[in-house]
């Protein structure tokens, strides 16, 4: 006879991993064992109008799935009359919650029956890898007030290295080793990713996230489009009850400490323009007020509900540039308004319509004045700063029909629209933009730079932004020991009006210093400037044009199915299979990529209950995840981008900072690095021919226990390897000699800057014959010049946690990785790039020499702690703490020890004084230490409805080094002054004040 407590487990493990668990993730589910008479119900009724009969088995279990998140009370009727009942059942997202009624040992507590020997804590239906953070935790806990902040919370989350940013200004989260661009973000099951460059996500005001899922591996075949991690954000509903609130957020800079300054670190430039200092940040100064409000209720009780959210965050301050911009100081008002708003409609008990909207955005104006380096105050005014607008609206509707006991199914479609309006204020676009102006020969200016005063660098279709359209339909069905789901998930996705151009008469100057016996660029065949009038110290300008406009879309389509099996009471295996096929258009609307056939990505995994109680679990999954390329492409190696550059000496300049007495380097025609002159390439040659998606493997082994009668303990091993990825080839010019040298007769002029291919393997390219025909060139890895693609990622993952007892609640995770190889990813962290699948790495084989070792996101040692004390009825502390090892430095420069530039890249081979430079070889960062604190008073006065609330971030002020400067040469054999110096900081010490009253 099988025992109870093995009944309730498989009862358990169904439950959890019926429809509620699997799909989208907005959704949980109840279950149990009942010990009741024939013809018995269970009835599980929410407080947001939700109610179903679950009938029980004839093993005594039922389960009630797909069910909204609220509060629910369940309750077993006999003959309609109810015998027993739990209240205050709270459901957890993707999550099963056990609710059982046995006669045996069972306690009664106010009327409610419950087992006594009650599941622990331990969630021993699932197989991935999440954190859930709930609101209540939200509350109490010292947080950034973004998806992205409260992501960090989860082990192997991290601050990315490359200071990316969402549109909004929420920095992005690196999972696993992966680049920054490579994750998934969800707000009621749409998927908000910023199609253009993986960018990030919309966020909801932070007083409407019900719950926010955080995926960090092992995830279901129903999510797809990522491989670093996924965060998928549940915003709140409406109950039957009437609630409501305010809060009003205040961060004054007097509460902010200094930031400190960062300075040269290699030498000064030829005219310093503040002595050694290289970015003034100690005048830089911030104050922000958030006032917010929310509420919902029942339109029609029982039936229709809503729910609605608004914030509106104001920040005002001072912020300055590097002194080699042309905008040394800004005041700036920024403003963040966002809303949320969620309607309800509950048809029947079998038929449910959720229909979502949410606006999450930004708006930036300022003034930009000169600043005095010596006397240390503002200067006048140069110019009003851009006007910007930032984020978007999403609005999403969703069924979910309960057409069975057996069988749910729901659909799901939304539209997300999002700008990225950038209007210059007060431009002047007669004056020419004048870049590195201290570079300038102090000998024509008398030490003192000279500059245009403009301070626009590039120009923007006032109406450049995204669209996004989701389709979902998703269908779940229980047989027996199994429950299997299915569906299609279908994306489109439209970069409107994107890129941008070279600001004034439609070119800029760059002051530059190199060796003057040493050619500038021996890729792009310019010459050295000692031999040319004004030259003779190494002084030359450059001449920039740049154009990159269009309008480009994308299609991404997937299928997916997926049973979790209950295989014996102790044992759970699931089993997932997911397709996905990706097709990207070109500015004329032709297709450039078409990766229609089968793309299998499975995912197997499997649960253990080791004593069958559900205190000791073991657990591991595989699986394979493909992502989309980016939109970003079809804007550079799939599009007519102009990109261009000419060099000259000069013997003079001008007051307005432009060259005079100019003489042209050889060649003396403008030169390109990647071919870029404006030409739209034919797009059955943009990308090499059968090149796969970028995709990774992951296996992950670990184990949870229960210790005592209130902790929980456990480990976790997880090992990814990145199988195919997709970046560009520049090197023109050898695929053309490959072909010739098989005896095509290839045409030279090829009018593609760049090919998309897949790195580390042999390529097939087609280019034009010379009669205008597409021919094939098979090239080879060793002919490319390449080391296979590499980049692998391995943790080993402990955890402690005490679980809210009423008193105290905390959670420990320590995470020992490394994330090793030759790329990154899909950006360059070290250079800024922001340009996703189409970075530096990858373009020639001389800028991907001696790039094997830990990458950018690689953090070895990373110690999380968090959580919060009630000491008083009253007064509840908080505390977030982590402790973070540093990343790899970089040392940039010209190639080998004759300072050669092969690629045309100028100073960015990973080469140092002449010598091999890999990652990491020149040290790491500092370790980051930030220790966040908050604490709470609900006076008595107040009924609990009054908080008073203190944080304090960064308590340490210890504002550590999170990037430096990489290059190491400003020219050929000429040292960069600016090379280590510190371009981002952990933010300094500052403090939060806020007062919240709910009705």
């Amino acid at each position: 006879m099988v025992s109870l407590s093995r009944t309730l487990l498989v009862t358990a493990l169904l439950g959890a991993l019926s429809p509620a668990a699997i799909a989208q993730s907005t959704t949980g589910s109840i279950y149990g064992q009942v010990d009741g008479a024939a013809g018995d119900i269970v009835r599980v009724s929410s407080d947001t109008g939700v109610s179903r009969d679950v009938p029980i088995d004839a093993r005594g279990r039922y389960s009630a799935a797909q069910l909204p998140l609220g509060t629910y009370s369940v309750s077993v009727l006999h003959a309609g009359a109810v015998t027993r009942s739990r209240d205050n059942v709270s459901l957890r997202v993707g999550s099963g919650v056990e609710v059982s009624f046995a006669a045996a040992d069972a306690t009664d507590l106010g009327g409610v029956n419950v087992r006594a020997n009650a599941l622990p804590s331990i969630d021993v239906s699932t197989v991935d890898s999440r954190t859930v953070v709930t609101s209540q935790q939200l509350a109490k806990l010292p947080l950034g007030r973004n998806a992205e902040a409260i992501a960090l919370l989860a082990p192997g989350a991290v601050n990315n290295s490359g200071s990316f940013t969402s549109a909004t200004g929420n920095s992005l989260v690196s999972f696993g080793g992966s680049a920054a661009s490579e994750n998934a973000y969800y707000v009621n099951g749409f998927n908000t990713t910023d199609p253009l460059r993986g960018f990030g996500g919309i966020s909801l005001p932070y007083g409407a996230i019900e719950q926010e899922e955080v995926y960090t591996g092992g995830y279901s075949a129903q999510y797809g489009r990522s491989d670093g991690g996924v965060i998928n954000v549940v915003g709140k509903r409406g109950t039957n009850a009437w609630h409501g609130g305010a809060q009003l957020i205040w961060e004054p800079n007097a509460l902010r400490a200094n930031e400190r300054n960062s300075y040269y670190t290699n030498g000064l430039p030829p005219q310093p323009v503040a002595g050694s200092l290289y970015r003034l940040n100690d005048v830089n100064a911030r104050t922000s007020t958030t006032a917010s409000l929310y509420g919902g209720g029942p339109l029609v009780k029982d039936t229709l509900y809503l729910f609605a959210a608004a914030e509106v965050e104001r920040q005002s301050g001072a912020l300055t540039s590097d002194v080699t911009q042309s905008t040394p100081y800004r005041a700036y008002r920024y403003q963040l308004p966002r809303w949320y708003t969620k309607l309800d409609w509950n048809i029947d008990d079998s038929n449910i319509v959720e229909v979502t909207g949410a606006s999450d955005k930004t708006e930036r104006s300022g003034t930009i004045y000169a600043y005095d380096y010596a006397d240390g105050h503002r200067g006048p005014r140069l110019s009003g700063a851009n006007n910007e607008k930032f984020g978007g609206d999403v609005y999403t509707a969703k069924y979910t029909g309960y057409l069975t006991d057996q069988l749910t199914v729901s659909a799901q479609y939304g539209k997300m629209r999002t700008q990225n309006y950038v209007s210059p204020s007060g431009y002047d676009p007669n004056a020419v933009y004048i870049g590195d102006a201290p570079s300038q020969n102090p000998a024509l200016t008398g030490g003192t730079p000279r500059t245009s005063g403009q301070t626009v660098t590039s120009l923007s279709d006032p109406g450049r932004g995204n669209e996004t359209t989701n389709t979902r339909l998703d269908l779940h069905y229980a047989l027996g020991d199994h429950a299997i789901t299915l569906g299609i998930d279908n994306q489109q996705a439209r970069a409107r009006d994107q890129g941008t151009s070279t600001s004034g008469p439609g070119y800029s100057w760059d002051y530059k210093q190199g060796d003057p016996d040493l050619p500038i660029s021996t890729g792009l065949g310019v010459a050295a400037p000692g031999g040319y009038p004004g030259g003779e110290q190494g002084y030359y300008v450059v001449r920039g044009v740049s154009s990159s406009l269009a309008t480009v879309r994308s299609s991404q389509r997937a299928q997916y199915i997926e049973d979790a099996w209950q295989v014996s009471d102790r044992w759970l295996l699931t089993l997932g299979l997911r397709n996905d096929q990706f097709t990207n258009y070109n500015a004329n609307g032709e297709v450039y990529i078409r990766q229609t056939s089968p793309q299998w990505a499975p995912r197997l995994g499997f649960s253990w209950d080791v004593n069958g109680d559900a205190s000791f679990k073991v657990y591991g999954n595989a699986g394979r995840y493909y992502l989309a390329l980016p939109l970003n492409p079809a804007l550079n190696a799939a599009g007519g981008a102009l990109s261009t550059s000419q060099y000259f000496t000069y013997q003079g300049i001008a007051a307005d900072g432009q060259p005079t007495g100019l003489t042209a380097i050889a060649p003396g025609v403008p030169v390109s690095p990647n071919n870029n002159f404006g030409q739209l390439p034919d797009p059955k040659t943009v990308a090499a021919r059968g090149m796969k998606p970028e995709n990774q493997d992951e296996y992950i082994l670990g184990f949870t226990k229960t210790f005592a009668t209130s902790w929980i303990y456990g480990a976790k091993l997880t090992y990814r390897t990145l199988r195919n990825a997709i970046d560009d080839y520049c090197d023109i010019g050898r695929i053309v000699a490959q072909g010739r040298a098989l005896g095509l007769d290839i045409d030279t002029a090829q009018a593609n800057s760049c090919y998309l291919f897949n790195p580390g393997q042999a390529n097939t390219f087609v280019l034009l014959d010379t009669a205008g025909n597409h021919v094939d060139v098979p090239v080879t890895n060793k002919d490319l010049g390449f080391d296979r693609l590499k980049r692998s990622y391995y943790s080993l993952e402990l955890l402690l946690e005490h679980p809210f007892d009423g008193t105290w609640y905390a959670r420990a995770n320590y995470v020992f990785s490394r994330s090793y190889g030759n790329t990154e990813g899909q950006l360059r962290s070290d250079l800024n790039q922001t340009a996703a699948s189409t970075s530096e790495d990858w373009d020639n084989a001389y800028i991907m020499e001696h790039t094997n070792g830990p990458q950018s996101n690689d953090h070895t040692h990373q110690f999380k702690l968090f959580g919060y004390w009630q000491v008083a009825p009253e007064w509840l502390v908080s505390g977030n703490v982590s402790v973070v090892s540093g990343t790899p430095r970089h040392c940039l420069g010209y190639y080998g020890p004759d300072r050669e530039d092969p690629g045309s890249y100028g100073g960015s081979y990973h080469y140092c004084n002449g010598e091999p430079s890999p990652p990491g070889a020149q040290g790491r960062t500092p370790w980051i230490r930030q220790i966040d604190l908050g604490v709470s008073w609900r006076p008595g006065f107040g009924e609990g409805r009054l908080a008073f609330n203190a944080n304090v971030f960064n308590l340490l002020n210890e504002q550590r080094a999170l990037q430096q400067y990489p290059y190491s040469e400003s020219g050929p054999g000429v040292p960069e002054p600016r090379f280590g110096a510190i371009t981002q900081r952990q933010a300094p010490r500052y403090g939060r004040l806020s007062v919240t009253y709910d009705l």
